[in-house]
């Protein structure tokens, strides 16, 4: 389809550059299972737009370290927004932010137009990952970064903890540590004083969890529990029904849900070019009870086929999907309540699901990345990793020094999203795990030999410094931690909320109970996973000295 005529473009430009006078946007706002304008207290359904180009998935490994934050792009800001208003948008949602950077024309812009943003906190370099998921000072300073560039701007709706993390029962072992992350992230907001901006997770809609993936983050404590449940659907493609489709279904399932729900993405691009058939259903009666609306992916035309728009420079031509949504969203006019009138009758959290064959995530979290706690303990040992280390070496070091075969000397640094055991260490960065796990080796070694110069060595990439006593505080954190590090810490203040310093990926290995990780170094910001099996381990054999 050919773009937009001259003066159509022109119109909606004006329309836009005019509402620039506009005061800021009331804030939205969450009662019960519903978002609401703060001020006037009106209902609020999403009418959304994925808005990044080249950005990848969340949840998965990608040592990608580049990415494009759109909200930086003020040249492609004040081209977008014009045609983003002909989709009558109110909400975009952005995968990854750069919290260095300034986004104030943008968010700006977004403001006057009437456009909210929904965040997610990771980047695909930097997220849990679901096959060896951690929950660390890098991530935790990762995420609360981009709540500090954010929060400033009365237009943020709220921040995903999370995107399809979990995707088969096979990784449900990833789930505590994206609930972990919303206890951290929603504490931060409410320990620096901003705002209410709640956090939640995008879902993947896979059949065999989503049922008890929503039990999962919404029980529990509300200290812990998603502030609202996102849901990536693509089951109504082409010509389908509220029933064919599955909408019926998932909005049976989510009826009762004590938190707003949305389609966090929606709109299957087979045959094309989509219908958006499914507008219709979305704001109708039949769903608006339950769900506030959607996400539709996406704005840009990628590899991947999901575009609205193909941009060149700054030219925007709009495709035969532009015209589809752009006429069946104009149809739509939900009806909603009023706050004030409004009382709220499913109050109570779902029962969390019952941990067996069919949901293997642990009910207790991991704990909050404490930073005093690690730079306490790493000031306690004798033998420490060398600061920097080479990629080639990451593997093998913590293969050697994790052995179950030569010793156990990782517990205070593994994890275990199955059974709920956490090392009080595993939070720390990289070089901290990997010291206390080569600390707890010389300590066994030269108790035994104490003439062994070399149990701290490990081919170079250790070295031996002189231990301080901890006291005070530092005592109080180390001995809740315990000699093994196996202990659990009451006290946990959180990251550095720098960013800086290496953090702990994970590298895996089969147990008996469950799926138990150890870290593996970062590099920057590149996570390196590298898998580990028992059988593979049993063969390390001895610690290379």
């Amino acid at each position: 389809m050919k773009g937009l005529g001259v003066t159509s473009v022109v119109i909606a430009a004006a329309s836009f550059f005019a509402a620039s006078l506009a005061a800021d946007v009331d804030p939205i706002v969450i009662k019960g299972s519903k978002f609401f304008y703060k001020t006037n207290g009106t209902e609020f359904f999403m009418k959304g737009i994925a808005y990044q180009q080249d950005a990848g998935a969340n949840g998965s490994s990608s040592p990608d370290t580049t990415y494009k934050d759109p909200l930086t792009d003020v040249d492609g800001c004040r081209r977008d927004i014009p045609y983003l208003q002909q989709l009558s948008t109110n909400t975009i949602r952005v995968y990854a932010i750069d919290p260095t950077k300034d986004h104030t024309e943008c968010m700006q812009m977004l403001q006057d137009a009437g456009i909210y943003l929904v965040a997610d906190l990771s980047v695909p370099n930097a997220s849990i990952i679901r096959d060896a998921p951690a929950w660390n000072s890098d991530l935790y300073n990762r995420y609360t970064s981009v709540i500090d560039a954010l929060q400033q701007y009365p237009n943020v709706l709220g921040f995903f903890a999370g995107n399809e993390v979990a995707n088969n029962n096979t990784n449900l072992n990833s789930i505590p540590f994206v609930k972990a992350a919303v206890r951290d992230t929603k504490a931060y907001i409410k320990q620096k004083g901003y705002r209410t901006i709640g956090v939640g997770y995008a879902a993947d809609d896979h059949p065999d969890i989503r049922t008890n993936l929503e039990d999962y983050l919404n029980c529990g404590p509300s200290e812990e529990s998603i502030d609202f449940f996102g849901y990536n659907i693509y089951s109504w493609c082409g010509q389908s029904s509220f029933q064919e489709s599955g909408y019926a279904d998932r909005t049976r399932e989510l009826s009762g849900y004590s938190v707003p729900a949305f389609f966090a993405e929606y709109g299957c691009n087979e045959p094309q070019p989509r219908l958006f058939e499914e507008v219709e259903a979305l704001y109708s009666d039949e769903m608006t009870g339950v769900w506030s609306g959607g996400i539709v992916y996406m704005y840009f035309q990628e590899t991947n086929d999901f575009g609205l728009v193909s941009v060149d420079g700054n030219a925007v031509e709009t495709l035969a999907d532009f015209s589809a949504l752009s006429s069946q969203i104009a149809k739509v006019t939900p009806s909603g309540l009023n706050a004030a009138s409004y009382t709220p009758t499913n109050t109570v959290a779902r029962a969390c699901p019952t941990e067996d064959n069919n949901w293997t995530a642990a009910s207790v979290l991991p704990p909050t990345p404490n930073e005093q706690l690690c730079q306490c303990m790493m000031s306690t040992l004798t033998c420490v990793a060398q600061s920097r280390i080479s990629e080639d070496d990451i593997g093998d070091l913590f293969g050697q020094v994790c052995d179950p075969n030569i010793g156990d000397y990782c517990s205070g640094i593994t994890t275990n999203g199955t059974t709920g055991a956490y090392g009080a260490y595993s939070p720390c960065n990289a070089t901290a795990q990997l010291s206390f796990a080569f600390n707890a080796y010389y300590q066994d070694q030269i108790e035994n030999n104490p003439g062994n110069t070399r149990a701290c060595d490990f081919n170079g990439a250790a070295t031996t410094q002189a231990a301080a006593s901890a006291s005070g505080a530092c005592a109080s954190l180390v001995d809740q931690a315990g000699p093994a590090g196996t202990g659990s810490v009451g006290t946990s203040p959180g990251g550095t909320g720098s960013g800086s310093g290496g953090g702990a990926s994970t590298t895996t290995r089969q147990g008996s109970a469950g799926m138990v990780t150890v870290p593996s170094l970062d590099f920057g910001m590149l996570q390196i996973g590298i898998y580990i099996t028992v059988a593979a381990l049993s063969g390390a054999g001895m610690i290379l000295l």
